[in-house]
């Protein structure tokens, strides 16, 4: 027997409910406010994840799918959403279109890294991304509409978490004094913290090792070296997310895990998921398209993680799909007829069974039963020779003979809201 890969998984008919209802609802929460859907290649030149993620991000370094092709190129399978987005926005000059723009993507990623509970190595996200527009506004527009979502698919235990990261002009004064507090305490950290530290401090902060983060656990706060511009906007997030009713905690430890983040990051954060507890998160890279070889454009977006919502969604509440109709036929003609019928609602939209084996009734409407179906129609010979069919209602558990001809119109007077007229 061949299995699947360790950490890619299949989707069965069971869960693939929860996925439809979370992707309907990315689309009635994200278009009103202005967002249009874009979708991007799954695989992509190694170099573009190299150059916006950043080389000595973990993601980088030891989590990238990455192979050569028969022409000998690198190419790799997306580890995020963002910079693939970035390169089709800069490659398609989509900025002259729209000097601003609103995108949300919803797709598979890929990361090597250790399976476990709602992280694996083929996921799942929801990205959204607002490109050319450097107001404050920004942000909390973004802001309310994650905060809209996880409302409307019923999640409201969820923390949102803010910081700023500051700009080119105000971080170097901060990345100095996070130098010089990590030197101090370098036997206390982890290989790879040691070797970072010089050249990539913040992701010092970031490190999952328990030690690391007990080590820099008084590291100085970036909230403290903050320019007056970078200080003003943050100051005008945090002000209309109030205004909003919108909750939040201010985390000046929370730097984010790539290297093309700025000003203002977030995370959403759901206690009952662990340590690994952040199911949606994002921020502003305002240099990441320039870096990219496209024009001067500010940025900000987010990913959700779809597994993790998941976990996180109380899935009873999402109606289960099922088949308004089932057919039970008894006898070679019935069976033809049924089938015929059968055609013919599902031609008109409407979900509809049969079993086509010519069982006994009492199996047919064990079958019925167990899809939940909520009418049957019976047909026999003696009723195919009265040209009549039985509408059979299981909730009541009552039925009555109605003209084959005239079956459409009953059903459309008795269930209107199922059937159209005839």
């Amino acid at each position: 027997m061949i299995t699947g890969i360790k950490g890619m998984n299949d989707i069965l008919p069971a869960e693939i409910e929860a996925w439809h209802f979370i992707e309907a609802c990315v689309r009635e929460v994200f278009h009103p406010f202005g967002f249009k859907e874009i979708r991007v290649p799954v695989v992509e030149k190694t170099e573009l994840f190299c150059r916006s993620i950043g080389e000595d991000t973990d993601i980088v370094e030891k989590e990238m799918y990455t192979f050569a092709d028969k022409s000998g190129n690198s190419l790799t399978l997306r580890p995020e959403g963002t910079a693939s987005v970035m390169r089709s926005h800069i490659e398609h000059k989509l900025h002259i279109l729209n000097p601003v723009d609103r995108l949300y993507y919803v797709g598979p990623m890929f990361r090597y890294e250790r399976p476990q509970k709602g992280r694996y190595r083929q996921f799942h996200q929801i990205g959204a991304e607002i490109i050319g527009e450097p107001s404050p506004l920004a942000d909390v527009q973004l802001l309310n509409m994650l905060w809209r979502f996880f409302a409307r698919i019923g999640i409201n235990d969820a923390v949102l978490q803010i910081n700023s990261l500051g700009c080119p002009g105000c971080r170097p004064r901060y990345r100095q004094a996070l130098v010089d507090f990590i030197a101090e305490r370098l036997d206390r950290l982890c290989g790879d913290c040691r070797r970072r530290y010089q050249h990539n401090p913040l992701r010092v902060l970031d490190c999952k090792v328990e030690q690391c983060r007990d080590a820099v656990q008084a590291a100085p706060s970036v909230l403290d070296f903050l320019c007056p511009d970078c200080g003003t906007h943050f100051n005008t997030v945090r002000r209309l997310l109030s205004n909003l009713a919108i909750p939040f905690e201010v985390n000046n430890r929370m730097v984010r895990g790539l290297d093309y983040y700025c000003r203002t990051t977030f995370e959403m954060i759901a206690s009952r998921l662990g340590a690994q507890n952040a199911v949606a998160a994002g921020g502003r890279y305002d240099g990441l398209i320039e870096s990219l070889g496209g024009p001067t454009l500010p940025g900000i977006g987010f990913a959700i993680g779809m597994e993790r919502l998941t976990l996180m969604m109380d899935t009873t509440r999402i109606p289960a799909s099922r088949p308004l109709l089932f057919l039970a036929a008894l006898g070679e003609k019935a069976v033809e007829k049924a089938f015929l019928l059968l055609a013919d609602f599902q031609k008109q939209g409407i979900g509809a069974e049969m079993d086509f084996s010519g069982k006994s009734l009492k199996s047919q409407l064990r079958r019925a039963d167990k899809l939940q179906t909520p009418l049957v129609l019976i047909l026999g010979e003696d009723e195919l020779a009265a040209n009549q069919i039985q509408v059979r209602d299981m909730e009541t558990a009552t039925q009555e003979k109605v003209g084959l001809e005239s079956l459409r119109t009953f059903l459309a007077s008795r269930w209107p809201h199922h059937f159209p007229q005839a």
